[in-house]
């Protein structure tokens, strides 16, 4: 469903009433709060519970809607949609929708993202927040919905490991038009009798622990199997064969003296094939095998592993289609994916080479300061030792004045006593003030990675891959 979806009659009926101030005085059902729901998600109503009201109202789309009959954002109507406002003097006067503030400034965006892509192909916002993720994604819902992607192009956005957001234009419609995808790929050969088959096919024929199914549908496995390998070798594709997990195994055991080796028993036959590097792992089974229509027992199923864009991943006998006539639908799309995934390498390569750049440079910034800190440090300390060392003179002055004054009244062994720890005093204070000689320059030692920390903004001291601590952006 798209924003600007046609309204049914019950969603349509409850806007109108809303327009007329019309609310229900009883509590809402559940029924109309999905009709609600349904308004507010197109941007046609707000609803706001208090307690046991309902504040209901009416956007400037739902007025929009019932003045024409359609979403302001309705693509089909894009030359057509005009929002009346009000003048500064009581007049009206009509507005363009896509002349509103938000509309351009979208469209302005649009437009430059198009501009980047078609100069560089892909885009990337390093680290964005949810906010700006949904931003960028409504951006590119409007170039798509208004046309201004070249022709042939289509945008993709992906979410890398990293966080960033990658958004790139590739070729060719979008994989999950399937018609035109299957009318495009190539026939495979798919043989009739397995004669002479694949290494890789003869371990699945010979393992009866593997593609455990109905005798025909596992000859037709098999075929199937044996004409997308043979097609992919002979392009230069690599195929080998997939040792079953352990955890699907039973373990191996002796009793009375016999032994009794590992066994398993499973519904799908798998295969790995490698295209420019990449591995994929095909799997072949049966669609519905706990089903009892006979016709829908017959039905198999092709699926590849987990692809991190929105990319097609199974096939399955159809109506319009069988399996024979669309493994080189499959084949496409492996080679597809090689190509993306050489592609996201290259990209994770450059990404993981810029942020090391970034690492170092905040590294060197990093270094720098807490080289100046240190050399702060011994500047505090030696500002504290010299006003302590003048405390301590101004005291051995009054000591000093204080002897002056009374020689003679304390006793001699007094006034020695106290000669003495004058004297003393005195040479502590000396040696205490940075002053008495020209203090050196320090000489900064090498930091320690926890001083280095608080002047990295979020970055690890033990390199650009290590995990980040609180802050990191």
């Amino acid at each position: 469903m798209h924003r600007w979806s046609p309204l049914n009659e019950r969603q349509l009926a409850l806007l109108g009433r809303l327009a007329n101030g019309k609310e229900p005085e009883e509590p809402w059902a559940s029924g109309e709060w999905r009709t609600a729901y349904a308004l507010r998600d197109r941007g046609l109503a707000t609803f706001k519970r208090s307690g046991g009201e309902v504040d209901a109202r009416v956007t400037e789309a739902g007025t929009f809607y019932i003045q024409h009959g359609h979403h302001p954002d309705d693509p089909a109507h894009a030359g057509e949609q005009r929002i009346t406002k009000q003048s500064g003097a009581g007049s009206t006067r009509s507005v363009s929708y896509a002349d509103r503030p938000v509309a351009l400034a979208r469209r302005t965006k649009a437009q430059k993202l198009i501009e980047r892509l078609v100069a560089d192909r892909r885009v990337t916002i390093t680290e964005p927040d949810d906010a700006t993720v949904t931003e960028w994604r409504r951006v590119i819902d409007y170039a798509k919905r208004h046309n201004l992607l070249p022709e042939g192009k289509r945008i993709e956005s992906l979410r890398m490991w990293n966080h960033d957001l990658q958004i790139s234009l590739v070729e060719g419609p979008h994989p999950n038009s399937r018609r035109q995808s299957l009318d495009k790929a190539a026939l495979v050969h798919v043989p009739t009798q397995l004669r002479s088959p694949h290494p890789v096919v003869a371990a699945l024929r010979d393992d009866e622990g593997r593609l455990v199914m109905p005798a025909p549908l596992r000859r037709r496995a098999l075929l199937l199997l044996q004409g997308l390998v043979a097609e992919a070798v002979r392009r230069g594709h690599k195929v080998k064969e997939l040792d079953v997990p352990g955890r699907h195994r039973s373990h191996a055991y002796t009793h009375n003296g016999r032994h009794y080796p590992s066994s398993y028993s499973r519904r799908e036959g798998e295969l790995g094939m490698v295209v420019d590097g990449f591995n994929y792992t095909v799997t072949i089974q049966q669609e519905s095998p706990q089903v009892t229509d006979p016709e829908r027992s017959k039905s198999l199923l092709i699926e590849l592993g987990y692809s991190r864009s929105s990319r097609q991943s199974r096939w399955a006998d159809r109506k319009r289609w069988v399996l024979e006539d669309i493994l080189g639908a499959v084949l496409r799309e492996i080679e597809t994916r090689a190509v993306e995934d050489a592609q996201r390498k290259a990209d994770e390569g450059q990404a993981k080479a810029d942020r090391e750049i970034r690492w170092r440079a905040a590294m060197a910034k990093a270094k720098e300061l807490a080289a100046q800190e240190q050399l702060a440090e011994v500047l505090r300390t030696q500002a504290r030792q010299w006003q302590e060392a003048e405390c301590l003179n101004a005291y051995c002055d009054a000591l000093e004045r204080r002897l002056e004054e009374m020689p003679g009244e304390e006793g001699e062994a007094a006034v020695a006593s106290a000669q003495r720890w004058l004297a003393w005093a005195r040479r502590y204070g000396q040696n205490l003030d940075p002053l008495t000689r020209l203090p050196a320059m320090p000489t900064a030692r090498e930091p320690k990675s926890e001083e280095l920390a608080q002047y990295l903004d979020g970055w690890s001291p033990h390199g650009p891959e290590a995990p980040r601590g609180w802050g990191a952006r």
